[in-house]
């Protein structure tokens, strides 16, 4: 199991304790960024101590194929002088370092693959620790919010079923009872400069009544003068 593999493990149990304890999302998001930075240093140091390991191999794996040919060489020459005794121990040392070479070229190869995971690890939780660091500020303000929002939630319905409210609401209806009140003891009753219009409304038509009295009558007298 590789080191992110671990990581995820980890913060994924860690989600599940905090959520299940229900604290506070602002810590669960410091906790998970602290731990991916704290991954990101184990995997970097892991994938430096892979590619040490790789050089160190390199290194080996070219002098075991240079004293392979170094052996050969010698087996050749000895061949040219006549001397087979010395060629067969050349030749066996030449094997020897052939199968050296041979195993550290599939150790060589482990590493190399090792190193690539580890900086394929590396890429990934830095690419994830950087949109976390992003979301972090927005998320905290959301929290917050919602957090403020469920509180200002509470208050209001602790403050409807209060005794604050009620003796308010209380207060209330006695105002209104009280403006009813006074509306009624000044029903049927005008202010004097309503009675005035209306008194100038009533002399306007008696007068009017007046004008029609006197038109009639002067109708009516017109005939008598004439037959007189």
């Amino acid at each position: 199991m590789g080191i992110f593999t671990r990581f995820r493990d980890i913060v994924s149990a860690n989600i599940n304790a905090m959520l299940d304890r229900a604290e506070d999302p602002e810590k669960l998001i410091r906790l998970m960024i602290r731990e991916m930075e704290d991954t990101l240093i184990e995997l970097k140091a892991s994938c430096a101590g892979a590619m040490a390991e790789t050089r160190k191999v390199e290194r080996q794996l070219t002098e075991a194929r240079n004293r392979e040919r170094q052996w050969e060489e010698r087996a050749t020459l000895a061949v040219r002088k006549g001397r087979d005794d010395l060629a067969r121990e050349a030749l066996t040392e030449r094997r020897r370092h052939a199968d050296r070479a041979a195993s550290l070229e599939q150790d060589f190869e482990q590493c190399g693959a090792l190193t690539e995971q580890y900086q394929e690890d590396i890429g990934q939780l830095e690419q994830r620790l950087n949109t976390a660091r992003e979301k972090q500020r927005m998320l905290v303000q959301r929290h917050v919010h919602a957090n403020r929002k469920k509180q200002a939630e509470q208050e209001i319905r602790r403050m409807d079923g209060s005794d604050a409210v009620r003796r308010f609401e209380a207060f209330e209806q006695r105002i209104d009872r009280m403006e009813a009140e006074a509306d009624l003891v000044n029903l049927g009753r005008r202010g004097p400069l309503e009675q005035a219009f209306d008194e100038l409304s009533v002399d306007e038509d008696i007068e009017q009544q007046l004008r029609d009295l006197k038109s009639s009558l002067s109708r009516n007298e017109e005939p008598d003068r004439d037959a007189s």
